[in-house]
């Protein structure tokens, strides 16, 4: 299989707004020890590519730096020690690019708090380019049966959405309370928790991403614009949300969720909104004993199930395929909080 020594990517030297990605050709890269190369065909956009470009995060950024995790595409060439994957091997490259194996959280299977663990798009180079680089044994293998196009927001929205929800301790019958529904993680999010057996309130704004969730069966949708969220929350589920997943970026949503939670609920943190605070009261946050949990991203096996509910049919992300070209647009809408859905971008324009 043959591919070029040069590819374009899309590359931000300096944090700031999306006047700051630059398409510029940059080199491919030579995978290394348990490294495999991948020409990516189609990758997402994630809120997350957005903080790193803004720089809002409290986490050292890779610069000059290509964004970019939620890749899938085609293995073309491997490095040394590589066994688990071969050329012509349909991937998805993700978030956590890689773990170190060894230390006490990887040993005992909590690779996604490793101490050393490697973020695409981050600290290493990510999936806005032709050819990324992708560590062998957190690769992802992508079923024969799901498009490229549809694997690729799995990636990352999938997965963490999907892990999120194991997270919650939600039952089948009980009610998940998810701010953020209509947006590229929500969507899936309501769709994950309805294959779970879980009632949902979807929680966000506007027809487009109330017809969205409607679409995908959600059980009650409240619109935080018009509606007394915390009132209608706990009318409909009749005492409040026995696990909430917040997914908005608004920090309005972490003060709300700990007032409509069920007594002994869980809130699961996923959104990072810059600067955000949890501003719950510690009186009723004790009293009615409540628990906060951060999940940030899923392991190798939550990638691999939640691609199977995705290859099963019983979950399909909604997602609008544009140009590579289009990303510093795509930036915009999502700043502006206009997207409905996923966009995908298609590398081959």
């Amino acid at each position: 299989m043959t591919f070029p020594d040069k590819q374009t990517a899309a590359v931000f030297h300096k944090h700031g707004g999306p006047e700051n990605v630059k398409f510029e050709e940059v080199p491919v890269g030579e995978p290394g020890e348990d490294q495999v190369l991948v020409n990516i065909k189609y990758t997402g956009v994630c809120h997350t590519d957005l903080h790193a470009l803004q720089g809002d995060w409290p986490l050292d950024v890779k610069l000059p730096l290509i964004g970019g995790h939620e890749g899938a595409g085609v293995v073309v060439k491997v490095g040394r020690g590589v066994s688990r994957l071969k050329i012509g091997d349909r991937v998805g490259v993700k978030w956590m690019n890689s773990s170190c194996g060894n230390c006490e959280y990887c040993m005992k299977g909590d690779e996604t708090i490793c101490p050393h663990i490697q973020l695409s798009g981050y600290t290493v180079d990510g999936t806005f380019q032709h050819y990324a680089l992708a560590n062998a044994t957190h690769a992802t293998l992508i079923p024969e049966s799901v498009p490229l196009e549809v694997a690729a927001p799995v990636m990352c929205a999938g997965i963490t959405v999907y892990r999120a929800l194991k997270e919650s301790g939600v039952k089948p019958g009980q009610w998940i309370c998810i701010p953020g529904a209509g947006g590229g993680l929500g969507h899936l999010a309501v769709q994950y928790a309805k294959a779970m057996a879980m009632r949902v309130v979807a929680i966000d704004t506007g027809d487009d991403k109330k017809e969205l969730v409607a679409n995908f069966h959600g059980d009650v949708f409240v619109d935080f614009k018009t509606d007394d969220v915390v009132e209608v929350v706990k009318e409909k589920t009749g005492g409040g949300a026995h696990g909430t997943l917040v997914l908005s970026t608004s920090p309005k949503s972490y003060e709300q969720a700990a007032s409509f939670a069920r007594p002994g609920s869980t809130m699961v943190t996923v959104a990072m909104p810059a600067g955000a605070k949890l501003g719950a009261d510690i009186f009723w946050l004790t009293v009615k004993q409540l628990k906060v949990c951060g999940s940030h991203v899923g392991s190798r096996l939550d990638s691999v199930e939640a691609l199977d509910y995705v290859a099963r049919g019983l979950v399909k992300p909604y997602y609008k395929v544009q140009p590579f070209s289009t990303l510093p647009d795509v930036y915009n809408l999502m700043h502006e909080g206009k997207i409905a859905g996923r966009i995908v971008l298609d590398l081959s324009k």
